[in-house]
């Protein structure tokens, strides 16, 4: 497992805006997880009308064969099987009444289901 640290120039498996890095440390640090330590895992599971769906969920750690980014001071875990079907997305966060929360940019999709919940690469 290697880490680095991104300015947004490096070759990344997900670029993390500054407003959704911001979002998500808030979040773990009212769970009470160490910023240091945890961090948010982006991954893709199969799954919605398009065949496959985002997931994310905070981690205590990351996995031995993680991705492991920094992005404004949050760290992102992106597993082996998930980086083939993001890789070069951009997760941002949006705030507001509606359509709020946390969006992935991808590239690599080809389609999306009518609701945007799901896609296919």
């Amino acid at each position: 497992m290697s880490t680095e640290s991104v300015d947004g120039d490096a070759e990344t498996p997900v670029k993390v805006t500054e407003s959704a890095a911001s979002e998500a440390l808030s979040l773990l640090e009212s769970e009470g997880l160490d910023t240091d330590v945890a961090g948010l895992r982006l991954f893709v599971q199969q799954g919605g009308c398009a065949g496959l769906s985002y997931g994310m969920r905070f981690d205590n750690e990351p996995e031995d064969d993680d991705a492991v980014t920094e992005h404004h001071g949050l760290r992102i875990f992106v597993d082996p099987a998930s980086r083939r079907y993001i890789g070069g997305s951009v997760l941002d966060y949006e705030g507001g009444l509606q359509a709020a929360g946390f969006h992935v940019e991808n590239p690599n999709v080809v389609s999306e289901c009518g609701c945007g919940e799901s896609f296919r690469t």
